[in-house]
């Protein structure tokens, strides 16, 4: 499925409907150039699972924990892991194979370790159709 995104509105607003049917277990797999709109995305799939806390981008930290009106949201972002072991550290699997719901900025990094099931959404800029132009691509892959 492919979303056009004009604005910053747009690419949160897209976030907080995937993030209102998200259950238990789903692995969000974010891609896209540095300033694409990821945190803004997450920001808007935080607010659709009912997480009224300020999201950021957990760059020093690899993952951020939130608790809204239901599940868990576990928010990595991995753009400075330097080796898979810095996941095997934080115990990765605790995470993706959980209860709650883990949304991952810069996923291509980690790839090895993503489970099968989950939801690849990756954002691109299209400077022809305007500056804030996004063209998001929701991509579902399930295990055969």
């Amino acid at each position: 499925m492919i979303i056009d995104s004009y604005c910053r509105e747009d690419t949160f607003e897209l976030g907080k409907q995937l993030g209102r049917v998200a259950r238990a277990g789903d692995v969000v797999c974010l891609t896209g150039a540095l300033g694409v709109g990821k945190t803004v995305f997450t920001q808007g799939f935080a607010r659709g699972m009912g997480i009224e806390d300020i999201v950021s981008s957990p760059t020093f930290t690899i993952v951020q924990e939130y608790s809204g009106a239901g599940l868990p949201l576990y928010h990595f972002d991995v753009y400075r892991i330097a080796d898979i072991g810095e996941m095997e550290e934080i115990g990765y699997e605790d995470y993706f194979y959980g209860n709650g719901v883990c949304l991952i900025e810069w996923a291509e990094i980690i790839d090895e370790l993503l489970p099968p099931d989950r939801t690849a959404i990756l954002i691109e800029k299209d400077i022809d159709k305007g500056f804030d132009y996004r063209r998001i691509t929701v991509t579902v892959h399930k295990k055969s």
